[in-house]
């Protein structure tokens, strides 16, 4: 992991700022690298404490490999759109326990599907030097069409200032099941970050390693060995 890029214990006003800066440091394109091993981050909040969980699958496979837990103290508020300044201490704790990195990860939150293209996958990613995916149950910024019913049916998800810059993906990823919100976070474009995540869907609504990240955040033990998870 490189050196911090920033300090967490910021005022709001500042930590906007901080947002606006790394946001230029983005790579949204695909390199082509080699993909072996998929994580997935997920918090779960208790009292004044930040629960991360970060869970380590085999890919193509999905055969469980690892996961680390950390639970840190909140220093920051909660804000719409600086969700990461609450959350990432815990994640980048989690992530010093890990004892597989993975090639590539997916967060239970916003890529670049957000009002400063900084979401937590985004703000994390450059933390990370990984490929990141930003994989939300919700909207959170951008204009789209609602997509097919069916699995793997999809509308763009469109750039609310600039309406011809698509920014992520509205992905169904079960048949008449309420869409995914998909956008890259760093180190990724988004038809390589939507192919991902449809191929760590295996019936549920999430992908499994977000999916497997909730349950681990919420006390649950991560299968590990030979057994796959559905």
């Amino acid at each position: 992991m490189r050196p911090p890029l920033h300090a967490w214990d910021l005022a709001p006003e500042d930590a906007v700022r901080v947002q606006t800066q790394l946001r230029e440091r983005l790579v949204l394109a695909w390199d082509g690298r080699e993909i072996t091993t998929v994580g997935g981050v997920d918090i779960g909040l208790t009292g004044e404490f930040a629960r991360a969980a970060i869970v380590v699958l085999h890919y193509p496979d999905l055969t469980p490999l690892t996961s680390a837990t950390a639970e840190v103290p909140l220093i920051f508020p909660y804000l719409p759109g600086l969700l990461a300044f609450r959350e990432g201490p815990a994640i980048l704790a989690a992530w010093e326990r890990l004892a597989v990195s993975p090639d590539l990860v997916m967060f239970d939150g916003q890529g670049i599907a957000h009002p400063r293209g900084l979401g937590i996958a985004a703000q994390l990613g450059l933390w990370l030097e990984r490929p990141t995916i930003g994989v939300a149950k919700s909207r959170l910024y951008g204009r789209h069409a609602e997509p097919g019913p069916r699995r793997g049916d999809q509308t763009p998800l469109y750039d609310e200032r600039d309406p011809a810059t698509i920014i992520g993906t509205v992905l169904r990823t079960r048949e008449r099941g309420n869409p995914l919100y998909i956008s890259p976070g760093h180190l990724i474009d988004v038809p390589h970050a939507v192919a991902f995540v449809l191929a760590c869907c295996t019936g549920y609504r999430l992908p499994e390693p977000t999916r497997w990240a909730h349950k681990v955040a919420g006390g649950a033990a991560l299968p590990t060995g030979s057994a796959r998870l559905f």
